[in-house]
């Protein structure tokens, strides 16, 4: 695995020396801030009062202790391995070259599924302002959302990084503006408890609501173009998803608050009916505007950070060539990010993101523990490139404590159903791992 971004790489053709490191913390905690806070947070409030009604907030609690323990594991591991491709890149260089296949697998299954759902959205609340718009304007706006990503991006990671964070100020204002008008209308009597809700309901919810906070799996990925990513990875992670969990939290509270357990009944627009509900209509369009912005805010993220793992994965042999070439001017992984808009926009028009979704969610947690894994064997293996790096306080509790977290989660929110699909899916990544295995010894018999 190629750990470094000396003068022995650029000899050896690893063209991860060619990328520029552009992305400080500032930059890298915007980033995984917009791949974070997206649509969901929008939505999920009304989910978790609709399971636990007015103790609602235990699941975000829940999460944050959970996520924490995951982002300490990235912290840790990606302060030891700059190279692209973030949990790819961690996971190949602990535990070798088919679980870091199987990790670029489930990485690049959440980020595109993710992103074509997305755009799907963003495309049709565009398009509430053309109420009866025929098929094909639909499908004009999806190209033209995935098209302009793609030529931002492709003009290099700081053009990108410089998009991502005008829109987190932008994503920003209406949330912070609800959170500090809405809280003078909260009726204390919305926020008493009515019942202590049982460990096993608090995590089937957590279950759901904890892909409000997933993100920091793709937005890594531009690992290797990172300013001296032993201090910018942790503080950039602690940074965002603490943020994060603090407005989650604000907002979660505000919201029930105003509504009491009447917040449930609207599930497409719950934050937008609250804002409604304090100052009218204008709130209600605030809020449904912020959506908008927030939901190209997640796109920005993801498509400057997910084409990284088509390029790592083409680095090392995984993928066609073609897709580690680097731009001379640019020095953006510019096929890479092409080919991904391309991915994108075929599943958003094909409508089959809805399938894909489904897997996501539990290739995410599955990630996450691999991940947890990859830290402990990396701390164990004193595995290191640019500095020194991030120790996690409590050294090997911590990915344990995580992997336990994650099995608990993970056991009280998938079905059965869901589970013999992983396996299905996780079965034919090893048959395509063994496939070019095989071609590889025939090649050099």
């Amino acid at each position: 695995m190629h750990d470094t971004n000396n003068t022995s790489a650029v000899q050896a053709g690893n063209p991860d020396a060619l990328l520029a490191r552009e992305l400080g913390t500032r930059q890298l905690a915007a980033t995984i801030f917009n791949y974070t806070v997206g649509s969901g947070i929008f939505v999920l409030p009304a989910f978790a009062v609709l399971q636990l009604g007015t103790a609602a907030p235990m699941a975000y609690v829940a999460c944050a202790i959970i996520i924490g323990l995951v982002v300490m594991c990235f912290a840790e591991a990606g302060s030891r391995v700059s190279a692209t491709g973030g949990p790819y890149a961690y996971v190949e260089t602990a535990i070798g070259p088919m679980w870091g296949f199987v990790a670029g697998c489930l990485v690049l299954a959440t980020g595109t599924s993710a992103a074509a759902g997305v755009c799907n959205v963003l495309a049709r609340s565009i398009l509430t302002l053309a109420p009866g718009s025929p098929a094909w304007v639909y499908q004009s706006v999806v190209v033209l959302l995935v098209g302009t990503l793609v030529a931002i991006n492709y003009r290099g990671v700081k053009t990108g990084a410089r998009v991502i964070e005008g829109v987190t100020v932008a994503k920003l204002l209406p949330l912070l503006a609800f959170v500090a008008i809405g809280v003078f209308f909260i009726e204390p009597s919305n926020l008493v408890w009515t019942h202590v809700p049982e460990a096993s309901s608090v995590l089937s919810t957590a279950g759901i609501v904890i892909f409000a906070f997933s993100g920091i799996e793709g937005s890594l990925m531009p690992s290797g173009e990172v300013k001296n990513p032993s201090k910018t990875v942790p503080r950039a992670a602690f940074m965002a998803l603490g943020a994060a969990t603090l407005l989650y939290l604000a907002i979660q509270f505000v919201a029930l608050g105003i509504m009491g357990t009447d917040l449930a009944n609207d599930r497409t627009t719950p934050l937008a009916s609250a804002a409604g509900a304090i100052v009218g209509p204008t709130g209600r369009t605030i809020l449904v505007v912020g959506a908008v912005i927030s939901m190209f805010g997640y796109l920005s993220a993801n498509v400057l950070s997910e084409p990284r793992g088509l390029f790592a994965m083409s680095r090392d042999g995984f993928l066609p060539r073609m897709l580690s070439s680097v731009h001379p001017n640019f020095h953006s992984p510019h096929k890479a990010i092409v080919i991904y808009g391309v991915i994108v926009a075929s599943i958003a028009l094909s409508g089959t993101y809805e399938t894909l979704t489904i897997f996501a969610n539990l290739s995410a947690l599955m990630l996450y523990f691999l991940c947890a894994i990859a830290a402990y064997v990396l701390r164990k293996k004193d595995i290191r490139s640019d500095g020194e790096p991030y120790l996690t306080p409590g050294g090997p509790l911590v990915p344990v404590a995580a992997c336990l977290s994650l099995s608990w989660l993970f056991y009280e929110t998938v079905t059965r159903e869901q589970f013999t699909a992983l396996l299905a899916v996780l079965a034919v990544v090893f048959v395509l791992y063994g496939l070019r295995t095989w071609r590889l010894k025939a090649q050099t018999a």
